[in-house]
């Protein structure tokens, strides 16, 4: 005898069997809402209407009337999302495939967490009537083949009219096209037409203009001719005037060619008075020559000058007691000479911890100007040292100081046209044209030939090179001719100059081709040494005289000595390298004026380009003067000390008498 099964077992089995047939017909997936149900509404739903039985085989009734949704959806729940995902199979002759594709276009929702209702059918089947269920299935899947049916009727028919609108818009664009270029030609003729009725229009009113003004000419011509006709009859009166004179005249010309006997005769002796005033205005000219000479000589043969730019705008207000200018010798209407720099050291004493005290620093020059001079100013106190080398003495010029003090200003002054900020160069030239144009009263003729180059890393460069001149060759010193004394510039140009106009184009070349560089103290530093010479040559052709004599105007480059512990990086390098050259013919120039001074044998004018370029113009027979530019800065003190102690040196120094060079 077998054993009893429980009744719950025994629906689960049945149920069991009944999904398997399910699955074996290829069943699609049910509605959402017949998936909604779980096991445990399941046992819900049995629970009630449970009846034991006894004996093997025994099958449970169960009571659907209170469970309304199909029995089932509830036992094949858990399998919901994958059913859902799978697409129905081929099925027997019952036709489970139609309804597989019937519930596949229908879009069966995934399963949602919130049950929806289900809509009552009116003669629903029991959930074990599957063959009931699969006849209504069938009947609705024929119900929506026929709306299938009816949809692709319609929507065949929109189809075709959608082909017949784009046959007609394929049309129309083309039709479109076609007036588009017919637009577009007559436009262009319309415009043709236009710009034709505008020449005419212009050419009509050309000619009106030109007929009234034919007009006014006609008008003017007959008014004209009037008064030609009234001038003809006052020139006839005239002319019987004039022969009544000319005959008064011929009897007086009979009596003045006495007199004109007389005034030859004065003539000559004016001759002879006036080749007797231009040998004393020539010897006038010489005295005046020596005289003006032996003023420079007084001054000294060396002079310096020092100058302090102003403080530019965004630089800090230096302290009131920071520069002192204090008055000449005969009070404030004197220039100032002197010059008082006052230093505070940071350090504090060891004992006290007070400030350390300030020290100060005075320097004497043969002039000073302060923050607030004018280049105007500047130039008038060597406008006699320029006029010495028209005279026939070597002159040079020279602009020492720090990056950043306006040696450049001094020397060019700022580009842009303003007379007022012009340099001793363009003024410089100036003042040689106009006196040179002066002395041509006197018998005199100058010419002027200028070069400008530039020493930069014991090279010489040429500034004033264009085109393919550029980097033709390396610049060297050599001697002009062999057996003279005269050094020229090879591969550099010569240029000669009349004008002050050519000048100018020669300074803003160079300073297109100067070297420069963004440094500490300044944007665009030059870290060259700029020399602009100028031959003067004079010739006073009736008396065999001639005169030649270089002016040398040189901007040194800016000198700050150089910081040991500073870090280089690969862009730093250049400007140590530049900065080493630089002080190092900074130092030679002032070795060769030490020893100018001190008369020594052996002058190393060849241990730099720059001395060995200028050494005629440095020597015994040569006129030098020395600017020393300084900043107004405190941050500036130790190399604006440093400058002025150098520019002092300089000062003591004493060089032989000047001796023009003339033949």
């Amino acid at each position: 005898m077998q054993a009893q099964r429980p009744p719950l077992l025994e629906v689960k089995r049945n149920f069991e069997l009944k999904t398997t047939l399910v699955k074996a017909s290829s069943r699609p997936p049910l509605s959402g809402s017949r998936l909604k149900r779980g096991p445990d509404q399941m046992k819900e739903a049995l629970e009630p209407a449970k009846k034991r039985t006894r004996g093997l085989g025994a099958v449970t009734k169960i009571d659907t009337s209170r469970s309304k949704g199909p029995l089932l959806s509830s036992l094949s729940q858990p399998q919901g999302p994958t059913a859902a995902q799978k697409g129905p199979k081929k099925t027997g002759p019952r036709g489970c495939t139609a309804v597989g594709s019937v519930l596949k276009n229908q879009k069966l929702a995934p399963t949602a967490p919130a049950q929806k209702p289900v809509r009552k059918r009116p003669g629903k089947r029991p959930d074990w009537d599957l063959k009931g269920q699969l006849c209504d299935l069938t009947e609705e899947l024929k119900c929506y083949r026929e709306k299938t049916q009816k949809l692709d009727q319609e929507n065949q028919g929109l189809q075709e009219q959608l082909k017949e609108a784009q046959e007609q818009a394929a049309a129309l664009g083309t039709e479109r096209n076609t007036l588009e270029g017919e637009l577009a030609s007559v436009r262009t003729q319309a415009e043709q037409c236009q710009q034709k009725l505008e020449a005419l229009c212009a050419r009509v009113l050309e000619l009106e203009e030109w007929l009234g003004t034919k007009e006014n000419l006609i008008q003017e011509l007959q008014k004209e001719q009037l008064e030609l006709q009234e001038e003809r009859k006052a020139l006839a009166t005239r002319l019987e005037e004039q022969e009544r004179r000319l005959q008064a005249s011929e009897a007086a010309l009979l009596s003045n060619e006495s007199e004109v006997v007389c005034l030859r005769q004065k003539t000559a002796a004016q001759v002879t008075l006036l080749a007797e005033q231009g040998d004393r205005l020539h010897g006038l000219e010489m005295e005046r020559r020596r005289l003006h000479n032996q003023l420079q000589e007084l001054k000294g043969n060396i002079r310096v000058f020092c100058r302090v730019r102003p403080v530019l705008a965004g630089e800090p207000t230096p302290s009131p007691g920071f520069l002192l200018f204090p008055h000449g010798p005969a009070g404030p209407s004197d220039p100032p000479t002197r010059l008082s720099l006052s230093r505070s050291d940071d350090r504090r004493s060891t004992l006290t911890r007070a400030p350390a005290p300030t020290t100060r620093h005075d320097f004497s020059f043969d002039r000073v100007f302060p923050p607030g001079s004018k280049q105007e100013e500047v130039f008038e106190e060597i406008s006699m040292l320029v006029q010495s080398a028209l005279d026939g003495y070597p002159v040079c010029i020279f602009a020492y100081g720090q990056t950043g003090s306006g040696k450049t200003f001094t020397m060019e002054g700022r580009p842009g046209g303003d007379p007022q900020l012009e340099g001793l160069i363009p003024r410089a030239m100036r003042h040689l044209f106009s006196v040179a144009q002066e002395m041509s009263g006197q018998g005199w003729t100058y010419s002027f030939v200028a070069s400008y180059v530039e020493i930069y890393n014991e090279t010489v460069r040429d500034l004033l090179a264009t085109g393919t001149r550029k980097g033709q060759g390396e610049c060297e010193i050599r001697r002009a001719r062999p057996g003279s004394e005269e050094l020229t510039v090879t591969n550099a140009r010569y240029v000669p100059v009349s004008c002050e106009r050519e000048v100018e184009a020669l300074l803003h070349l160079a300073h297109q081709n100067r070297a420069v560089a963004r440094t500490a103290q300044n944007e665009r530093s030059s870290r060259s040494h700029s020399v602009f010479q100028l031959q003067i040559s004079g010739e006073h052709a009736a008396r065999g005289l001639q005169c030649v004599a270089p002016l040398n105007l040189v901007d040194l480059a800016g000198s700050e000595r150089l910081d040991p512990g500073l870090t280089l990086g690969p862009g730093e390098r250049d400007r140590l390298r530049e900065t080493q050259s630089i002080n190092s013919s900074l130092s030679t120039l002032g070795l060769v004026i030490m020893a100018l001074s001190n008369k020594e044998s052996h002058v190393p004018y060849r241990n730099s380009k720059l001395t060995y370029l200028l050494q005629h113009s440095l020597g015994g027979s040569a006129k030098m003067l020395m600017f020393v530019n300084i900043s107004p800065l405190e941050e500036n003190v130790s190399e604006s000390l440093n400058s002025l102690r150098f520019a002092s040196k300089v000062n003591q120094c004493v060089i032989g008498t000047a001796q023009a060079n003339k033949k």
